[in-house]
């Protein structure tokens, strides 16, 4: 699994069809958005080491501007939005591959799954975007702060 994280002070994601917003799906004050890929291969294992370490990172400032707090911390929000494009490779021309997407009958559950043990972790409630659905996301990036975590390459 992969997660591109952003803090941010506010992060929204609508659905859309046609250019034309039909509803909002989720919404959140400070904290952070998290989209998310599943890749072919991915467990459940990869969803709780990945919720586990996104709750917590430490990338909110303390009272002395250090990035030293985590969510549970700093009691931020968290928006959850699939994003199967971060599994794109485009190392062979200029049109992205995206084979090493997991299938929505692999990514769906998954997804869910890490949304799941994200609430556990956090001890709230992680509104989503909606899968495989076309998504407006807005948000208002804080710092900018921005963290890619990969469960199978661990150092990135």
């Amino acid at each position: 699994m992969r997660a591109v994280i952003q803090r941010v002070k506010s992060a929204s994601v609508d659905i859309a069809e046609d250019g034309k917003i039909l509803r909002r799906s989720g919404e959140i004050g400070v904290g952070l958005l998290v989209l998310l890929g599943v890749e072919n291969g991915d467990t459940e294992d990869d969803a709780k080491w990945l919720a586990n370490k996104i709750a917590q990172l430490r990338i909110f400032e303390d009272d002395e501007g250090k990035m030293n707090l985590s969510l549970k911390d700093c009691g931020g929000e968290v928006l959850l939005v699939s994003q199967f494009t971060l599994y794109g490779n485009v190392r062979k021309g200029s049109r992205p591959s995206f084979n090493r997407s997991a299938p929505p009958a692999v990514s769906v559950p998954l997804y869910e799954k890490f949304g799941e043990l994200l609430e556990s972790e956090i001890g709230k409630k992680v509104p989503r975007g909606v899968f495989g659905a076309m998504m407006d996301v807005s948000l208002v990036n804080d710092g900018p702060v921005t963290i890619i975590i990969d469960s199978k390459n661990k150092d990135i």
